[in-house]
């Protein structure tokens, strides 16, 4: 139990309890943990309201200029290109522009998807050539572009002016941009610095509504008619791991509403195709189904492919393509697998040597770049240490992805050895980097040098041991009996979860097994049984499980549980189970 803490035992406060005195003792546990102490704090958490919660989209630097010179392309009939990225970030974010051009009848524009692979991240100089001698007038990014100083620079000295959308941390040099909608620019006056790409364009299309209202360009658009397109925001923003808070809890809460009774085509033929009920889909649905296959069309074949089945209007359009996403998804995943297994062998021949390194770096030039990151995340949660991978597509140019275990920030790590890579960028917990094949065979130890410096300088300024704040929260005790839908219910008031508000984790102490099943085609899913004071059965399940951790378990066997609540709805039936997050076993 060294990794947890209970936090419960921490939070105690007799005022904090008076103020939350209205709600259920679990429910102010858990309001607490996240550091909601007031009444006003609590309703405004556990009560997401839109317009009470959504700031004025013209708080955002330049929102008046974007939206002057897209008003002015409209009544023109200039020719617009909608350039986005190709994760499940930027391309509903490309479906929100997308959607408020053709409710408005605008048609001079397109959506432009930049591959993965042969373009690589952000505005390029050949596309953009391509847009110039194509007649563009506007370029408008959906998250990218705050660092492309030299492709905005090219469409400027052409006359064809970009507009900035973007999310991502502001470099010493800003391209010369019309405009930039970037809440992370230092003089921005935005309150909520940390929204998604999709957030920030749909802060754009809020106010874009407003302006052809004001002006009189459509009369068919409704006042709130913008909270249609959350769909698109709240897959986005649960899909890109934003702090869930502020007014990215708003866009996650209202988004899920939307999901569950959008119209869209595309979307309703995907959670056909992968068993997802869309009345019920949750944010793990989100996850686990639907973002997976969205990123599926960039890492293993066209990105436009899934900008294309969450926008058409077409059936037999969405149904091949949600076939399609599905299938290449499934290829993806045997792909990752099998680079996973050759990595732990690796692995397990460097601690045969005591050879394990506090940071791993591994790679092979038959390894797809693109799905290095869905490696790398993998590796990170099995190993509990930070993770670089690199491979190579083509050319002598190597690429690779890193993930953080939380201990140092991979940006800082790679600003550390910045003199071994091409290029790199990122933020804390994840990145990506190229590396030239001369450098490439001294990248580990540039890393492994750099990981120890910077733990050790941590270490020191905070005088502890910087793996101490990395030790899991637990929110409470609970018993086998507690597992009841009251319980569950008091939970589900805090949904939905994610990064900034994680699942509530439950212990159960020395409970025992009474029975061990493994289900699923190759019975690598565990279930455990336990019998409560009253009879009933509660099941905990885990996805995916080792088999050495499911051979020490055995009948009648006491451990202490760590898990979460959730119900299943699989077989379109409620069941109220336990996710395990960790198995104890105690010590005698």
């Amino acid at each position: 139990m060294d990794n947890y803490v209970l936090q419960e035992l921490v939070l105690y406060n007799t005022n904090t309890d008076t103020e939350l005195a209205e709600y259920p003792e679990l429910l102010r546990q858990l309001l607490r943990t996240r550091g909601i102490s007031t009444r006003e704090s609590a309703q405004q958490f556990l009560n997401p309201d839109y317009d009470r919660d959504n700031h004025h989209p013209y708080r955002m630097k330049d929102m008046g200029k974007a939206v002057l010179r897209i008003i002015d392309a409209i009544s023109k009939k200039e020719r617009i290109v909608i350039y986005s990225d190709y994760d499940a970030d930027g391309i509903p974010g490309a479906v929100v522009l997308h959607d408020f051009f053709k409710k408005i009848e605008f048609d001079t524009f397109f959506n432009y998807i930049p591959h993965r692979t042969d373009e690589g991240f952000g505005l390029n100089v050949p596309a953009v050539k391509d847009f110039i001698a194509q007649g563009v007038k506007l370029i408008i990014t959906i998250d990218c572009g705050i660092a492309d100083v030299e492709p905005v620079a090219l469409a400027h000295a052409h006359g064809v002016d970009v507009i900035i959308t973007d999310h991502h941390e502001v470099g010493m040099e800003i391209p010369p941009a019309y405009a930039i909608l970037n809440p992370k620019q230092p003089d921005c006056q935005y309150p909520e610095k940390i929204l998604c790409g999709s957030g920030v364009v749909f802060k754009l299309v809020q106010a874009l509504v407003q302006a052809v209202q004001q002006r009189g360009i459509v009369k068919e658009i409704r006042h709130g008619w913008e909270k249609w397109l959350l769909d698109m925001v709240g897959l986005a923003t649960l899909s890109d791991m934003v702090p869930l808070v502020g007014e990215n809890r708003v866009f996650a809460y209202y988004g899920l509403k939307v999901l569950r009774i959008s119209p869209r085509i595309g979307l309703m033929k995907l959670l056909k195709t992968v068993k997802t009920h869309q009345r019920h889909i949750t944010e793990d649905d989100i996850g686990f189904m639907i973002s997976p296959r969205i990123n599926a069309a960039s890492r293993m074949g066209v990105p436009l492919d899934a900008f294309k089945l969450l926008s058409t209007r077409d059936e037999v359009e969405a149904d091949r393509l949600s076939l399609h996403l599905h299938t290449i998804n499934n290829e993806r995943k045997g792909i990752v697998a099998s680079i996973v297994k050759e990595i732990k062998k690796t692995i397990h021949e460097r601690i045969a040597q005591d050879n394990m390194k506090k940071v791993l770096v591994i790679g092979n030039p038959s390894w797809k770049p693109s799905l290095l990151g869905l490696a790398a995340n993998t590796l990170k949660d099995d190993h509990g240490c930070s993770v670089f991978l690199w491979g190579r597509d083509t050319g002598a140019i190597i690429k690779g992805s890193c993930r953080s275990d939380g201990t140092v920030s991979v940006v800082e790590l790679m600003n550390a050895t910045k003199d071994s890579f091409i290029s790199f960028g990122g933020h804390k917990m994840s990145g990506g980097f190229s590396v030239s094949h001369e450098k490439i065979h001294f990248l580990e130890d540039a890393i492994v040098a750099a990981h120890e410096k910077l733990i050790q300088e941590a270490e020191s300024a905070r005088g502890c041991v910087a793996s101490k704040e990395n030790r899991v929260i637990i929110d409470k005790k609970l018993s086998l009996d507690q597992v009841d839908w009251s319980t569950y219910k008091i939970v589900e008031q805090l949904a939905p979860f994610g990064v900034g508000n994680p699942k509530p984790l439950f212990l159960f102490e020395r409970v025992k097994i009474n029975e061990v099943v493994l289900f699923g085609k190759e019975k690598n899913h565990l279930e455990l049984r336990f019998i409560n004071t009253a009879g009933k059965r509660v099941s905990a399940i885990s996805f995916f499980v080792s088999p050495e951790k499911v051979r020490v378990l055995g009948a009648q066997m006491p451990i202490h549980l760590v898990a979460t609540l959730e119900k299943s709805m699989f077989k379109n039936y409620p069941e109220l189970r336990l996710r395990i997050v960790d198995i104890i076993i105690p010590h005698e």
